[in-house]
């Protein structure tokens, strides 16, 4: 493994220059380069030494960013990272194209086991949060706790608001769509997919929504944004169809780390009705329901999801987390 300033596999060398990716103050990125893929990886220096390691991954259509408001939360909790999944944020389309959840779930394996940071504290969203309980379950030495924020397992009645994102899975939606919406400008994408995930919109300030618009102005000039959307929106409706040992659900009750699920009432892509089931799925589960958040309470209620992560922390008896959690707990 390497790390450099810049991607260095075969698939970045062909890709076009755009404009940098925003680094939030006390952020930090790097692109670390592992067989078949190269990772976009966004830290903030820990606090001090010897916190436990955590790695965020993002879900559909996000990227690293989406955890910045979590990570700066959790500063003297845990050391914490969060990657770019292949062909979203600032990493290049992964060599052998593969978008599953499978595909996802070995890249972020390929980067634990390189940088040797296991067992750590695992978080996901989403397409995020299916790729963390594969990993959880295929690989339970990587995971030290899991918090799955709205994860992507499989619902037998999809919500009608979660179908458009769905078809992106179809050969030759992406292409119509993007056709279809060619004279959309960044902005008025943005406020649809903000209305999308988050329970109360209002909650974005106008300096994140302009951050998101020129990130999504950005992406839009990669050649590979709406394969990667399309692919891995297949890869989820793949893994919802799976049985047997690789069903995402028989791996959930296979995850052996403590598990915090979080789950927002206004979330119109994953079923609100899921928390329950997930929570009987997980043998040591917690549940936090935020009955006002959407898709996205890591970025909606990043206060109060540290909170039930310290806590978790806590019960779990981490031996840095914990203290920090204590000390964190009343300010």
């Amino acid at each position: 493994m390497s790390s450099t300033e810049s991607p260095s596999v075969s698939a970045a060398s062909v890709l076009p220059r755009v404009a940098p990716v925003r680094v939030g103050e006390g952020e930090r990125l790097r692109s670390v380069s592992l067989p078949g893929v190269t990772l976009t990886v966004r830290s903030r220096p820990p606090a001090r030494e010897g916190l436990p390691p955590a790695l965020y991954v993002h879900g559909l259509g996000g990227s690293s960013q989406n955890w910045s408001a979590l990570m700066a939360g959790l500063d003297g909790v845990v050391d914490g990272e969060a990657v770019d999944l292949p062909g979203f944020g600032d990493s290049p389309p992964p060599d052998d194209g593969d978008y599953s959840v499978t595909g996802h779930a070995r890249a972020v394996i390929r980067h634990l086991d390189a940088a040797g940071r296991g067992p750590v504290h695992l978080f996901g969203n989403s397409l995020g949060g299916a790729v963390a309980t594969r990993v959880a379950a295929v690989r339970p030495d990587l995971a030290r706790t899991l918090t799955l924020v709205s994860p992507a397992l499989p619902e037998l009645r999809v919500q009608r608001t979660a179908v458009p994102t769905g078809l992106l899975a179809v050969p030759g939606i992406a292409a119509l769509f993007t056709r279809f919406t060619r004279e959309w400008t960044a902005e008025q994408r943005v406020r649809g997919v903000t209305a999308l995930c988050y329970g109360d919109p209002g909650r974005v300030s106008p300096e994140a929504f302009q951050l998101a618009v020129e990130e999504l102005e950005r992406r839009l000039q990669l050649p590979y944004f709406w394969d990667a959307m399309a692919r891995s929106a297949r890869g989820i409706v793949d893994a919802y169809t799976l049985g047997g040992q690789h069903g995402l659900w028989r791996q959930a009750e296979r995850v052996l780390a403590p598990t915090l699920l979080v789950y927002g009432g206004r979330d119109q892509l994953v079923g609100f009705r899921m928390a329950r089931r997930a929570a009987r799925a997980f043998r040591d589960s917690r549940l936090l329901t935020l009955p006002d958040a959407g898709h996205v309470a890591m970025m909606e209620y990043p206060e109060v999801v540290a909170t039930a992560v310290r806590e978790l922390l806590r019960e779990t008896g981490d031996p840095v987390g914990g203290g920090a959690a204590g000390a964190g707990a009343g300010s």
